[in-house]
C-alpha cells in the first residue's frame, strides 16, 4: 500500500493514482486478459464482502451471478476498444445480496485487455424516480376524481331515481332488473366516493406527531381484525422525534401497508409462519421539496413495514402505487395509491424492495419543527 499522503496548501504533494482509486465510492476492480481480479478498492471489499486480499487473484466469474451481463459488457468495451456503461444490471449473489447496479467498464490504454469495472448501486436513483411517478399518479387521480365526481354522480342519481319509479310498478320478473340497476349505480358511487379523497388538494392540519402512537394503533387495529394470527414484531427506536404530519391521515396510511402485509402472508406455503415487523429508525434522508412551497426539508424519520410474503409479482413493481393495480381479485387498486398522495401531500418519501420472503416498504418523513434542535 502506498505510504499515507500529507497534503499543505503551501506545498502541493503527489498523489498515487491507487489512493484516488481506493477512496472512490463505486466499487472498483482491475480486470486482467484472463478474466481474473487483480485489483480491487474499499468499495469493491464492502460490497462482496470480502477482503481486498480475497477478491484480488480470483477469476471475475466468482464475483457475478451465473450468465452475468458484465461478461459481455467487457467483451464489448475491449472489442471497439471504448468505455461501455449499463444501467439496471441485477446483481444477485450471496455475497451482495439482491442489487441494482450502474456498471462501467473501460479498457486500460496501458495493458492491453485489461478493463477497469466500476459498479455503483443505482438503488437510491430508481427510487426517487419511483417518487416522482407515484406523486405524479396521485395527481392523474386527483384529476381523474374530480371529473368523476361531477360527471358521474349526478347522471347516476338520476339512473338510479328512474329505475326505482320503474320498479313501482314493474312485474316481479322486471323489478329484478330495476333492482340490479340500483345495486350496480349503488356500487359505482361508492367508488367514485372512494376516488373522492384524491380531489382534496386543501393543505394538511399538522401537529407533532409520536408515530408510535399511530403505530399501536395501528396494531391493535390490525391483531383484533384482518391480521388476527399473524405474529407481529416491533423493533422501535425510542428516542425518535416527533413526526409533523396529520394524526389520522397516517393512521390511514400505516393500516394500508400492514393490511397488504396481512394479505401478503396469508399466502404463504404451509410451514411458513406467517410475520409481519414494525421498524423504525433516524437517519439522514433524501432533500425533497415540500408541496406548495420552495423550500427543501430532509426526511431523518424512517418507518418500515416488512412481512414474509410471497413478493411483489416482478411485472407489477413499477406500477404498484399506480390507480387500480392489485393482485386481488376483489381489489380495488385504491389503497397504495391513497397511501403514495397522503405520504406525498407530507412531503414524505415511500419506497419498497421486494423479494421471496421478504417486502419491505419504508416511509420516510420529516420531524416537527418543534422537535429540531430540541
Amino acid at each position: 500500500m502506498p505510504e499515507p499522503v500529507r497534503l499543505s496548501k503551501s506545498q502541493p504533494q503527489q498523489v498515487s493514482a491507487e489512493a484516488i482509486i481506493a477512496s472512490l465510492p463505486a466499487a472498483t476492480l482491475a480486470v486482467d486478459r484472463g478474466g481474473v481480479v487483480r485489483f480491487a478498492n474499499a468499495a469493491a471489499e464492502q460490497l462482496f464482502q470480502s477482503s481486498a486480499a480475497a477478491i484480488e487473484g480470483q477469476p471475475l466469474t466468482q464475483f457475478l451471478p451465473p450468465n452475468s451481463p458484465v461478461s459481455s459488457l467487457i467483451d464489448q468495451a475491449l472489442t471497439h476498444d471504448v468505455p461501455t456503461s449499463a444501467y439496471g444490471v441485477e446483481l444477485d449473489t450471496p455475497r451482495t445480496g439482491p442489487r441494482t447496479m450502474l456498471v462501467h467498464v473501460a479498457p486500460m490504454a496501458e495493458l492491453p485487455g485489461w478493463v477497469v469495472l466500476s459498479l455503483h448501486e443505482q438503488t437510491r436513483a430508481l427510487k426517487i424516480g419511483q417518487q416522482l411517478e407515484h406523486r405524479t399518479a396521485a395527481r392523474s387521480m386527483t384529476a381523474m376524481a374530480s371529473l368523476l365526481a361531477h360527471e358521474v354522480k349526478n347522471p347516476l342519481s338520476g339512473i338510479r331515481g328512474a329505475a326505482q319509479l320503474l320498479g313501482q310498478g314493474a312485474r316481479e320478473e322486471d323489478r329484478k332488473l330495476t333492482q340490479l340497476i340500483c345495486d350496480e349505480a349503488d356500487r359505482i358511487v361508492a367508488l367514485v366516493n372512494r376516488m373522492e379523497v384524491f380531489s382534496d388538494d386543501r393543505p394538511l392540519e399538522r401537529t407533532p406527531v409520536n408515530i408510535h402512537v399511530v403505530l399501536e394503533r395501528v396494531k391493535r387495529l390490525a391483531e383484533n381484525g384482518f391480521a388476527r394470527g399473524v405474529k407481529i414484531t416491533e423493533r422501535y427506536d425510542p428516542s425518535l422525534p416527533m413526526v409533523s404530519g396529520n394524526l389520522d391521515q397516517l393512521v390511514q396510511v400505516f393500516l394500508n401497508l400492514l393490511k397488504n402485509a396481512a394479505e401478503a402472508v396469508a399466502e404463504n406455503d404451509n410451514g411458513v409462519t406467517a410475520e409481519i415487523g414494525l421498524t423504525t429508525a433516524f437517519r439522514p434522508g433524501v432533500r425533497v421539496t415540500m408541496p406548495g412551497t420552495s423550500s427543501r426539508i430532509q426526511l431523518p424519520l424512517v418507518v418500515a413495514v416488512t412481512d414474509n410474503g410471497p413478493g411483489v409479482p416482478p411485472d407489477l413493481r413499477p406500477h404498484l402505487f399506480d390507480p387500480f393495480v392489485t393482485t386481488k381479485p376483489k381489489g380495488s387498486g385504491l389503497g397504495l395509491a391513497l397511501v403514495a398522495k397522503i405520504v406525498s401531500d407530507h412531503g414524505g418519501v415511500i419506497e419498497f424492495d421486494s423479494h421471496p420472503r421478504r417486502t419491505s416498504f419504508r416511509v420516510m418523513l420529516p420531524i416537527a419543527k418543534e422537535t429540531i434542535g430540541g
